[in-house]
């Protein structure tokens, strides 16, 4: 796992002043070194430079990168960021087609593979990549993502250049490039976050490059290419027959996910889903006589202030405990106190470039440091819920029928403290509004499907565009920065394709939420592991963090220095704080309530501040 950086302009020759643009690209690669802590590297020809951080997870000696490599008169180069899961089976096609590689790494696998067969070779790829290519011989550059965004990969133009990176910081790092935010970023922080709009940057300029696509870029012009998207058709399969196929794909999915010349862990909630993950890889270490360490997140003095309601049901540590004695596992209870939350909500909007989950991805940055300090891989049980429908909004009439965003209905806390001025600058709730309208119209649609299957294509496919994307993008971002590489098994392609066609009451068996995965999971847990009722991430119930929150949020407030004042209004917060906090209606997902608010507009005031942004209102 990697980060990567670039720029590329076909009016210029960077050769001519090599040293000032090779200081570009270590400055591209000074930013994302938490990415690539082992190795970095620059590649510069005269219309393309490429800048490569690594962390070494496979081919620990010969695997560097930017690489390089030449079929007949075919000369291209690579920087590449992700895991091909497939690469073995690959590599044999590959070599029976005539190749002979220099290195064992999945990143000379790609490099060939788009020599001998052109850009159609992404389909072939099971695995999470962004990857670039600077196809020499051709004067062509080729920026590839993998089919569910589990990777980020930005671009923008700017002064004639394509610049493009792993992470926005990369792009903010280019010479003289200002990062701007607009009515529309600012409808985005407010309107939608911590979910962002598939395909935007939210600074001024600046896109995503979407999930599934590729960008060529030739001659100045600039071109997307989508090469995989869903597609719904009739499910023929049986119940057993689909139980049979989703215990394949998932077990496999995990199998080739162990993929690894360092050793694996697993993060181990007791959920179903995390608690799968780690039951196969325990099983598959087992074989080779080798013990799976695995980690389970809590916060100090949780046990005391928890509260179940409706989201949170019960805690963790019970079925943690039974899955560890269950599978064997080497285990490790890791925990945050309130001050250490505190201060990774600023580490995780470096991490993001945005404010985002507040405390939810502030405490996974701090895990997931402590996790690092022993492994450079983990497996993970996210992205299950949104295929399999297991969040309340897939079973709830009010969120059924809502024609908003279901896990963002309550709209007030996104307003209710902005300044009117800027209320009337912003049309936030009519953006949301046309960002859910805008997904509800590219839903695959079935012909002959009732009303209610397709509502629930219509709610599937909103999660597996907006809410599993806000995961995958806090669960990169958590990880990589910290030199951590989190695989995501339920997001295997082929899972995603094979569960998006079968009906409803296949997936909620009997009523029985997830039915279908418990069911493709039996055997694998414990009984009470297997139907635990769904408990989300754990967050503090701590009153004295969210009393943290408040003076600090006073503090700002104070400072006529401080960037949030020109959006917030003070009295409308002051009279908030007197409030007590609902921790019932979260304004986004499941955790984020009136702790998660204050967090979030102390994480835009940084953010702002430290990035030195310009407001365009």
């Amino acid at each position: 796992m990697c980060g990567f950086s670039g720029f590329a302009n076909f009016n210029r020759n960077y050769t001519e002043d090599a040293s000032q643009w090779y200081k570009v690209l270590q400055q591209m690669n000074r930013r994302q070194k938490h990415r690539g802590p082992d190795e970095d590297d620059v590649y510069l020809s005269r219309f393309c430079g490429l800048a490569h951080v690594r962390l070494s997870i496979l081919d620990l000696s010969t695997g560097q990168q930017p690489m390089t490599a030449q079929l007949g008169n075919h000369r291209a180069t690579i920087a590449y960021n992700g895991e091909i899961y497939n690469m073995p089976a690959l590599r044999r096609v590959l070599e029976q087609e005539g190749v002979v590689f220099k290195t064992t790494s999945d990143t000379e696998v790609i490099l060939m593979g788009y020599l001998y067969h052109g850009t159609d070779y992404v389909k072939q790829l099971n695995g999470i990549f962004a990857f670039c290519i600077w196809d020499e011989s051709e004067k062509r550059l080729y920026l590839f993502r993998d089919r569910l965004g589990v990777k980020p990969l930005f671009y923008t133009r700017f002064d004639e250049t394509l610049i493009f990176s792993s992470e926005l910081k990369g792009i903010l790092s280019y010479p003289n490039f200002r990062p701007v935010v607009d009515r529309e970023g600012l409808c985005e922080i407010f309107g939608l976050g911590p979910a962002k709009t598939y395909g935007k940057g939210v600074f001024q300029g600046v896109s995503e490059l979407l999930p599934g696509h590729y960008l060529e870029y030739f001659a100045s012009s600039l071109h997307l290419v989508p090469y995989w998207k869903l597609e719904s058709r009739p499910h023929e399969d049986s119940w057993e027959q689909t139980v049979e196929k989703t215990r394949f794909l998932v077990t496999d999915a995990i199998k080739l996910q162990m993929l690894s010349d360092v050793p694996i862990c697993t993060f181990l909630s007791g959920g179903v889903d995390s608690s799968l993950v780690t039951a196969v890889c325990s099983k598959e270490l087992q074989k080779q006589g080798k013990v799976l360490d695995t980690y389970s997140f809590d916060f100090k003095d949780n046990d005391i202030n928890f509260k179940a309601n409706a989201f949170q049901p019960s805690q963790d540590r019970p079925y943690v405990d039974k899955m560890v004695n269950f599978s064997g596992t080497r285990h490790h209870y890791l925990e945050c106190c309130n001050q250490d939350l505190y201060e990774y909500l600023f580490e995780s909007v470096d991490a993001r470039d945005l404010p985002c989950m507040a405390d939810v991805e502030a405490s996974m940055l701090y895990f997931c440091q402590k996790v690092a300090t022993n492994h450079k891989v983990t497996l993970t049980g996210e992205c299950a819920d949104e295929i399999f429908g297991g969040y309340p909004w897939f079973h709830k009439k009010e969120c059924f029928e809502a024609d908003c965003f279901p896990w963002s209905m309550d709209f007030s806390p996104r307003t209710m403290l902005l300044k009117e001025t800027v209320l009337e600058r912003l049309p936030l709730e009519e953006y949301a509004r046309a960002a859910y309208h805008k997904t509800i119209a590219e839903t695959p649609v079935l012909s002959g499907e009732n009303a209610e299957e397709k509502r629930r294509r219509e709610i599937s496919y909103l999660n597996l565009k907006w809410f599993m994307q806000t995961l995958l993008d806090r669960m990169d971002r958590t990880s990589m920065h910290v030199g951590l590489e989190a695989r995501v098994p339920f997001a295997d392609h082929r899972i995603v394709e094979y569960l998006w066609n079968v009906p409803w009451n296949m997936k909620c068996k009997d009523g029985e939420v997830k039915g279908l995965l418990r069911a493709a999971a039996k055997g694998y847990l414990p009984d009470d592991v297997l139907y635990r009722r769904k408990s989300p991430y754990p967050k503090t119930y701590d009153p004295a963090y969210e009393n943290l929150l408040r003076q600090k949020l006073l503090e700002v407030l104070s400072d006529n220095q401080a960037p949030l004042r020109e959006l917030i209004d003070s009295q409308k917060v002051n009279a908030f704080l007197q409030c007590p906090t609902d921790y019932g209606r979260p304004f986004y997902g499941q955790l984020m309530a009136g702790p998660q608010l204050l967090a979030y507009l102390l994480q835009i005031n940084y953010w702002l501040e430290t990035y030195h942004i310009a407001i365009c209102l």
